[in-house]
């Protein structure tokens, strides 16, 4: 499907949808999403990126300068102490063009103490992770979900992934920068149950998680807009940590982890401006990230707006909308017509 990319400018708000800017989850952790763009089709993607999507319609990209300005708004609310930085995208952080700027933008934001990434790096190279370590990045989250060439390119959903390449990568953060490691694979339970046991032993002989821990496992989950894996179900929560913690005997490493764990606790979040079921007027100002959908904008330019049942609404239309959804500040409204 043809993707047509949508770079953000002045008025349309940072806060308030999923796919970019910045999202507050009351923490003193703020997560940035500069771009939604990914080289992988992963087969157990929640957000369905990829070349291989099959629901977006829209790629989007936030200008550096813009995001910067937001995220110090937003710094200030949070008292200017102790605050992650999470650069955590639906797609991939590293195709992000100006990845070594924002970091180090996000470096000199008063605060900010942790700048952390989420990636499956199936891009990084050496020099980006030097110039990250410079830039100041403190710990990135790097996903594995197999050692096994075959199951991780299947995995992947592309049939060029080298996972021996990320694990020489690994070797090179732990050895040749200032870069915590963490290492996140998805565990997808009758799929890749034998790769966790030989991704911890990686872990360990690596030297992974000097400050954090070494190893977050993430639990398969399964979205209605994202991928499920053909004959897959996911588990209950009860049987995921069990299970790891039946690893954590096995390994003695810790796996079972909490936010006290990375430094995170409670903070006061932004206020939400609008209620469900409330009736409020946005304006459409761009295309949706999802088929069915539009970008649109409050009437008080506070806040970004999903607009759904937008497929026959134009940019620059003024409609009424009711608001579907507002958990964490992020509104998903349906157009009324």
């Amino acid at each position: 499907m043809v993707r047509v990319v949508f770079e953000f400018s002045e008025p349309i708000p940072l806060l308030g949808c999923i796919a970019f800017g910045l999202i507050d989850r009351g923490t003193n952790l703020i997560q940035i999403r500069p771009v939604t763009t990914c080289p992988l089709s992963c087969i157990f993607c929640s957000t369905d990126a990829g070349p291989k999507s099959k629901r977006r319609r829209t790629e989007y990209i936030v200008p550096l300068d813009y995001l910067i300005g937001w995220f110090k708004r937003v710094a200030a609310f949070k008292g200017e102490r102790n605050i992650e930085a999470h650069i955590d995208t639906v797609g991939d952080p590293l195709t992000y063009p100006m990845i070594v700027d924002l970091v180090s933008g996000l470096n000199n934001v008063k605060g900010v103490e942790v700048i952390s990434m989420q990636t499956h790096g199936s891009t990084l190279t050496e020099k980006i992770l030097n110039d990250l370590s410079d830039a100041g990045l403190t710990r990135i989250n790097l996903s594995i979900d197999a050692l096994d060439p075959d199951l991780a390119r299947n995995l992947s959903g592309a049939d060029w992934y080298n996972p021996s390449r990320i694990i020489d990568l690994m070797h090179h953060i732990v050895s040749n920068t200032k870069i915590d490691l963490l290492i996140a694979p998805v565990w997808i339970p009758g799929v890749n149950d034998a790769e966790i046991p030989k991704i911890i032993k990686l872990a360990k002989e690596i030297g992974a998680g000097k400050r954090f821990p070494p190893l977050g496992i993430q639990k398969y989950l399964t979205h209605k807009h994202g991928r499920k894996v053909k004959g897959i179900r996911p588990i209950s929560w009860r049987k995921f940590y069990g299970q790891l913690k039946r690893w954590e005997d096995w390994f003695g490493i810790k796996l079972i982890l909490s936010p006290e764990d990375f430094g995170i606790h409670r903070r006061p979040a932004l206020s939400i401006p609008y209620r469900r079921s409330q009736i409020i007027r946005v304006k459409v100002v761009g295309p949706g990230w999802l088929r069915g959908e539009a970008l649109a904008v409050a009437d008080k330019f506070d806040r970004s707006v999903t607009l759904l049942n937008a497929d026959n609404i134009p940019v620059g239309s003024k409609v009424k909308a009711r608001i579907l959804s507002n958990k964490d500040n992020i509104f998903v409204a349906e157009a009324i017509i």
